[in-house]
């Protein structure tokens, strides 16, 4: 937990916009209605979002309903936490394909009444006998990714109804059976497929069609994909969501629905899955702490291991203050620093991040501001570096491997401010859209396990993040608060988007901080990203930028970036200002 002290200080925020080709050609993008297995989250398209104010609550969240849902439980005296609930339930009906229940989560937490900072884990687990060898066939090679990602051998132990209730049980003030009737009534009444779920399930239709009961519910009886306004029901969720709310989570971690799971696992995968009923009942939110990075006058707060996101966006952060971004603006030599600084993080982030709990994390040492401002050096402003290699950040294991492991892309996130100012950031995922495929009473598992690397070494050298027994996977998930120097909160922030999360996050902080956007267009301008290889950007990137891009030397690859920003601003007077990313069907919502 952190704690901040209260002054008299109020947040100066850089209010300067620099009117530069980038932000001046935000053009929209087209709607992709086919994708591949690497991304079965298709973009949907471009849909223009107005700005949001409010003086009292806000939730942004990525679908209209779930916002509704949210908000409509902050104007009946529920709060943050609340609220978040009713939301991640309603999402899990209508946006199945990113998050629920069979998932995983990440919260971070601000009471504004204790003045403290709490991040929950809520990341699913490997089975207990679960081994480096788990993605090894009994031939001795390993599975391919794709091949892994479908079926029972991919889906971790489930995490993000113990968070949801561990976290109501501290905070929430409405009645927990309470908070699942919104939820429950739209699974029994319906609701109509919007047009992002339509065209997600045209794109994986492939491998929707694997499982009977996935098809019969993502399919018409003709077999075509279910189309954009689409009444679907779901009286198999509402009956497992009535049973949670009556009997709390113990009928899924150990009960009914849980024995439910370990029956749909049986026989979909090349590979056994190894998830037994012990393995439900042990599983335990973890109260972990923050990982705050400093960055000029902000505190950039954020989820620790075994999420890498928190200190993956601080060191690019941290890195990128040892240059005038503020002179530069967003043009192409302040994007041509933060590229840079991208390509040193994540090559940080290949050797040493994994979870906390199982190998050495260097953590305060990879945040050091010594530690990035040598690191900072490595960088020249006229030219790329090329490949970075891992630094030797202060406490770091140097006998682990760098290794890069694929990640698909998927998940939700939610930011939410109360009455009483209490704020959620919490990010969502069932890792890749529609997890490991299988349904079961009513909602999709995940396919976590493939966020581990499937090999345990290189050249004898231990890989961090490779598979152990109740260890849980590596995330990228970045769900963020960020604080002024007075301690007060200004910024709420996190995205969907696998290993580009971190980048889209940190792009849109500095948008804010550094570069005086305000939320909406913060979210909107053209993303970039360097996981240590290409340069990767939007096709609305203006032609200027990636030519002066090219000059200095990065490889562009120019594709849909398919983020779902959600920003809450908190002004020093208390107004709450939200973004939501044009790229999804989010909805900024507030009174």
């Amino acid at each position: 937990m952190a704690s901040f002290k209260k002054n008299n200080h109020s947040p100066t925020l850089n209010a300067k916009i620099f009117s530069v080709a980038l932000l001046a050609l935000i053009l929209p993008v087209k709607a992709i209605g086919n994708t591949t297995i690497a991304a079965p989250e298709p973009a949907t398209g471009w849909q223009g979002k107005p700005e949001v104010a409010a003086n009292q609550y806000m939730a942004v969240t990525a679908n209209p309903i779930a916002t509704h849902a949210a908000v409509d439980v902050l104007a009946n005296g529920g709060n943050a936490i609340d609220a978040m609930v009713a939301a991640q339930l309603v999402l899990n009906l209508v946006e199945p394909q990113s998050s629920g229940i069979g998932g995983g989560a990440f919260l971070v937490y601000w009471d504004a009444n204790t003045r403290l900072l709490q991040t929950f884990d809520g990341r699913e687990t490997a089975p207990a006998r679960a081994d480096e060898d788990y993605f090894r066939k009994p031939s001795g090679d390993l599975l391919k990714w794709r091949q892994a990602r479908i079926g029972g051998r991919a889906v971790g132990v489930p995490g993000t109804l113990n968070l949801l209730h561990t976290a109501h049980q501290q905070f929430g003030d409405h009645d927990w059976g309470r908070l699942f009737q919104p939820a429950i009534r739209l699974a029994r009444e319906g609701f109509s497929v919007s047009p992002r779920l339509s065209r997600s399930i045209a794109g994986a239709s492939k491998y929707l069609k694997t499982f009977p009961k996935t098809a019969e519910y993502f399919f018409t009886p003709a077999a075509e994909p279910l189309p954009a306004g689409y009444i679907l029901k779901n009286p198999a969720f509402a009956e497992t969501l009535s049973l949670i709310a009556n009997e709390g989570p113990s009928v899924f971690y150990n009960g009914p629905i849980g024995k439910g799971i370990l029956e749909s696992l049986g026989d979909t995968s090349e590979l056994p899955s190894l998830m037994t009923e012990d393995d439900l009942r042990a599983y335990q939110t973890i109260s972990r702490p923050a990982v705050c990075a400093p960055f000029k006058d902000f505190s950039i707060c954020g989820m620790g291991p075994p999420s890498s996101g928190g200190l993956t966006v601080g060191q690019i952060l941290g890195i990128s203050e040892h240059f005038n971004l503020q002179a530069m603006g967003p043009t192409p030599d302040g994007i041509h620093i933060v590229l840079e600084a991208s390509r040193l993080a994540f090559a940080d982030r290949a050797r040493f991040m994994a979870d906390s709990d199982f190998v050495s994390v260097p953590v305060k040492g990879l945040i050091d501001p010594n530690y990035l401002k040598k690191r900072g050096r490595l960088i020249q402003t006229e030219t790329i570096m090329g490949k970075a290699q891992a630094g030797n950040p202060p406490g770091a294991d140097l006998s682990q491997a760098t290794f890069y492991h694929p990640e698909s892309v998927g998940t939700s996130h939610l930011s939410i401010v109360d009455q009483q100012g209490n704020i959620v950031s919490l990010t969502t995922t069932i890792e890749s859209g529609f997890g490991s495929t299988i349904m079961t009473q009513g909602f999709l598992l995940n396919n976590e396990m493939t966020d581990f690397s499937f090999r345990k070494s290189i050249e004898n050298r231990p890989i961090a993040n490779r598979v152990e027994g109740s260890k849980r996977p590596r995330s990228s998930m970045a769900p963020t608060i960020v604080f002024n120097s007075s301690g007060r909160p200004v910024l709420v922030a996190g995205s969907p988007g696998g290993s580009r999360i971190i980048c889209y996050v940190a792009k849109t902080i500095l948008n804010i901080l550094e570069w005086g956007m305000r939320p909406q267009e913060a979210v909107s301008t053209p993303h970039f990203c360097n996981r240590n290889g290409k340069t990767e950007i939007e096709p609305q990137t203006p032609q200027t930028t990636q030519n002066a891009l090219v000059s200095t030397g990065h490889d562009i690859n120019i594709k849909e970036m398919n983020s779902g920003l959600h920003v809450i601003q908190i002004l020093h007077d208390g107004r709450l200002i939200g973004g939501a990313d044009p790229r999804r069907e989010g909805l900024a919502i507030g009174n």
